[in-house]
């Protein structure tokens, strides 16, 4: 197979895996959003990541360094870099109408993070060759969407009028916390996975997947039975009844 060929390939493949991870994750939604508004944030995503891709580069000889405080200071900052960038972009859904009801904040957080996946798989493809592909993008692909869950639990939490009780303190400080959880997993994850090998790193980094895995789920339960309990919006209601007369 020549090499064009296999990095045609390599890159169908990041795309079949981004897809259907979007699939997964979309489906759990109830009321459905518009497919023109999940493609527009997956853009957005798309373009986060050459924002974040920049302002990576601009760390200069510190992504070069070996000293561990040096690598931990590195996986700090792209975690911030990289959380920051996807957030902003799930953020372009939040004023559309569409955006009305809490699962929408986990729906777009996600979509937003497999556009950013999406474009560093085939950035790593073109710049590292197709043998190294696979692996990435089955990797990496799951855990933007994972790292992105808290923030975008954070933003569909604007719809409770709880958030803004005494138990959840102001929205401002609501959004803070899912983001800086969101910073802590993506941090932690690739602190564990670029440090050195052994058991004990690898069932470290075996619990952060579990614990990202488990947060995800939970947030989806909760804003299922939310969209259970309270149905579809108005918003909703009208814009299917439009489509269904047309």
């Amino acid at each position: 197979m020549s090499v064009a060929a296999a990095l045609t390939l390599s890159l169908l493949a990041s795309v079949t895996v981004t897809l259907w991870w979007l699939w997964f994750f979309v489906r759990r939604d109830r009321h459905p959003e518009p497919p023109k508004l999940l493609a527009r944030t997956f853009g957005w995503g798309m373009f986060a990541w050459l924002i974040a891709a920049a302002f990576e580069a601009s760390l200069g000889n510190l992504l070069a360094s070996t000293l561990p405080l040096t690598l931990l200071l590195v996986a700090l900052l792209t975690a911030v870099i990289e959380e920051g960038s996807k957030f902003v972009a799930a953020t372009t859904a939040v004023t559309e109408l569409s955006f009305d009801e809490p699962m929408d904040g986990l729906i777009y957080a996600v979509t937003a993070a497999l556009g950013f996946a999406l474009m560093e798989n085939v950035t790593y493809t073109l710049g590292f060759g197709s043998e190294a592909t696979v692996w990435h993008a089955l990797v990496t692909t799951l855990a933007h969407a994972l790292f992105s869950a808290p923030q975008g639990y954070a933003l569909g939490g604007l719809h409770w009028q709880q958030v803004r009780g005494p138990g959840f303190g102001s929205v401002r400080g609501w959004v803070l916390r899912g983001l800086l959880l969101s910073v802590a997993l993506h941090f932690a994850f690739n602190s564990l996975l670029t440090g050195p090998p052994g058991v004990w790193p690898l069932l470290a980094l075996v619990a952060v997947v579990a614990l990202m895995i488990g947060l995800a789920s939970r947030y989806y339960l909760s804003f299922e039975a939310h969209a259970r309990e309270h149905g579809p919006s108005p918003y909703f209601l009208e814009t299917q009844a439009q489509r269904n007369t047309k």
